[in-house]
């Protein structure tokens, strides 16, 4: 469910997901401080995840919303992963992160600079958005997440408007929300506008 959200509906599947899972393996007053940190840094609002990920990435990406997911999954040891970085390939992704996303990036850029992800959450169509997670064994290092997007045309034949998902944000790290991304040119083109709560 992680992998294909839309698949399996929208977020409160996920949620029933962990709710379950966290019931059968007795870890429910994890769970429950998992939900009110992310209550705390703002990664969860009215709308759950997805209402505070509408804030910094256009659209509904059920992918993102996942990723955040992941977190308390791979903490629990529950998450599956195809490979892990060593820990120099993770400190030297990490330390390219604020040039790297300087300029705009392309999904391929992602997979040539950093090798295929350690999960996809997502569809391997490189037409449409998905997250890219990289990570190690070591739980204490967070994650990094690739955020790629793919808005489609207004034409009468809905097409993707890019021939494959462009990079939005990369986004590390469990302190505030909005703190945790770092955006490429084109996802500060693309940030949704606030809304106006007195217009």
């Amino acid at each position: 469910m992680l992998r294909r959200p839309g698949m399996y509906g929208p977020e409160v599947a996920l949620r029933l997901l962990l709710d379950y899972l966290s019931y059968a393996e007795r870890e429910e007053d994890a769970w429950a401080e998992e939900h009110e940190a992310l209550h705390s840094r703002g990664a969860f609002n009215a709308f759950g995840v997805a209402g505070a990920f509408s804030s910094v990435i256009p659209g509904r990406d059920d992918n993102a919303v996942a990723s955040i997911y992941a977190e308390f999954a791979r903490d629990r040891g529950w998450l599956d992963v195809e490979r892990t970085l060593t820990g120099e390939e993770y400190a030297s992704l990490r330390r390219e992160l604020a040039t790297w996303t300087a300029q705009d990036r392309i999904l391929a850029d992602v997979h040539e600079a950093f090798g295929p992800p350690s999960v996809l959450f997502g569809s391997t169509n490189p037409h449409f958005g998905s997250t890219l997670a990289y990570l190690t064994e070591r739980t204490t290092e967070p994650m990094v997440f690739f955020h790629l997007w793919n808005g489609t045309s207004d034409e009468p034949v809905r097409r993707p408007i890019f021939d494959e998902p462009v990079l939005l944000a990369v986004r590390v790290g469990r302190g505030p929300f909005e703190d945790s991304f770092t955006f490429t040119p084109e996802g500060n083109r693309r940030r949704p506008e606030p809304p106006d709560l007195y217009g």
